[in-house]
């Protein structure tokens, strides 16, 4: 079966919206898809809530009447960060046509299918249904780390899962990323479970806990992880914040993404930049110039440690109906290269993304800070850097090919050091 004849592309679909403080979700409104278009339309009952915020401002400011995405999106940005990326798209393919290998197209489906097929406990506040009378959440039941591990294995692999793991990796299709990765949940706190791929030259999923730790040590405000073994196997758990127990349930905190928040649509992402973001935080930022420094700290470390995929979606804010806040970070990735030089994902001065220093210094005023306060928060993380790698790669057992690889070829480069 071709994946264009999975399924018979959805015109509608209901958005679901977990308030600020709310343990149970209620309609925001209608999507419904005209002549390629994705049109919003806030539900009567919502819009005369006392406790409805906008989903997300300016793209979709509450008021009656349809709202179409803003040329060139054919989707608000804020309702595409519910939907999977690749790996979830992956996974969702495999499990409707059994495509193998290079013959899995993430293109294929539409996008609403891929909202509605995808699992209910995505990232953020939203969620998609087919109703919108009855919310009936698409949801694993419990489930351990061996039995994801297998279940992200057969998919890599393309081949069919069985009942059994189908339904467990089902819950992870609404997490953003292109890496295997699947939801496990222990004692009431949620992670996301990160695990190696057949194509992985060196330990990933070492590398990312290695780099998370530091930035954690450097002052940087990071996302809680942890290492586990499975099966003789590693993986790594991001503990998730977008959740928050309380005693009278589970509250879902409201999140868009970086490339949301700079208005720019999937194929425009080469066009974001850190000085552009940190604009967007200093405006709309409930503190500003925390967040404006903390993501300057950020860039800075993801050009020391050599994470070239800080991607616009790799960057996310808490949205409350009124200002934004800069989520905690994550994805964090060494990647070794056999190039001199290198790039970030998004620009670090004017159109430029080389990863150097050099840059970042001419950029700090863009972030309110002078070059002398941007030399302080790079010696922090050089010195964190150096003194916490050997010893972290010693706990996590990292081998001495991998710590070569990611000690000479990642993390501390010497490109980054030119002109500073």
């Amino acid at each position: 079966m071709m994946t264009s004849e999975l399924l018979t592309p959805a015109k509608s679909l209901f958005v679901w919206i977990w308030l600020p403080n709310a343990t149970e979700p209620v309609v925001a409104g209608r999507l419904d898809l005209v002549n390629g278009i994705h049109e919003f339309t806030y539900g009567r009952r919502y819009l005369t809530n006392p406790d409805a915020i906008p989903v997300y401002l300016p793209e979709l400011p509450m008021q009656k009447g349809i709202i179409p995405p803003k040329a060139p999106l054919t989707i608000a940005g804020c309702l595409r960060d519910g939907s999977p990326d690749f790996w979830g798209r992956r996974v969702i393919i495999n499990r409707l046509s059994g495509a193998k290998g290079n013959d899995l197209d993430v293109d294929a489906l539409d996008e609403m299918n891929f909202m509605l097929q995808s699992g209910s406990d995505r990232i953020g506040a939203l969620d998609f249904q087919v109703s919108a009378e009855k919310y009936v959440p698409r949801q694993q039941g419990e489930v351990t780390l061996e039995m994801l591990m297998n279940a992200a294995a057969y998919v890599e692999a393309g081949t069919p899962l069985p009942q059994e793991l189908d339904e467990a990796l089902r819950h992870g299709t609404s997490i953003g990323g292109a890496r295997p990765k699947a939801q496990i949940k222990a004692d009431k706190t949620k992670y996301i479970a990160k695990f190696s791929a057949s194509n992985d030259q060196h330990s990933v999923v070492k590398g990312e806990y290695i780099a998370m730790k530091i930035a954690s040590a450097a002052g940087l405000d990071v996302a809680q992880v942890a290492l586990e073994t499975v099966s003789g196997k590693d993986v790594l758990l991001i503990e998730r914040f977008d959740r928050v127990n309380t005693d009278k349930g589970e509250i879902r905190r409201a999140m868009v993404s970086g490339l949301t928040i700079l208005d720019l649509a999937e194929h425009e992402a080469r066009y974001a930049s850190y000085p552009m973001l940190a604009t967007a935080l200093r405006q709309r930022s409930k503190t500003p110039q925390k967040d404006v420094k903390e993501l300057f700290g950020r860039m800075c470390f993801n050009i020391l440690v050599g994470n070239t995929d800080d991607h616009a979606r790799n960057h996310a804010a808490f949205w409350d109906g009124r200002d934004l806040g800069l989520t905690p970070a994550y994805d964090i990735d060494p990647r070794p290269r056999m190039a001199h030089a290198a790039n970030q994902a998004m620009s670090v001065f004017a159109e430029s993304n080389h990863s150097q220093l050099a840059l970042v210094i001419k950029s700090a005023p863009d972030f309110g800070l002078s070059e002398l306060d941007a030399r302080a928060i790079i010696k922090v993380q050089i010195e964190a850097i150096q003194d916490l790698f050997p010893e972290l790669a010693k706990d996590v057992d990292l081998s001495d090919q991998d710590y070569t690889l990611l000690r000479e070829r990642a993390i501390l480069r010497e490109y980054a050091f030119e002109g500073y």
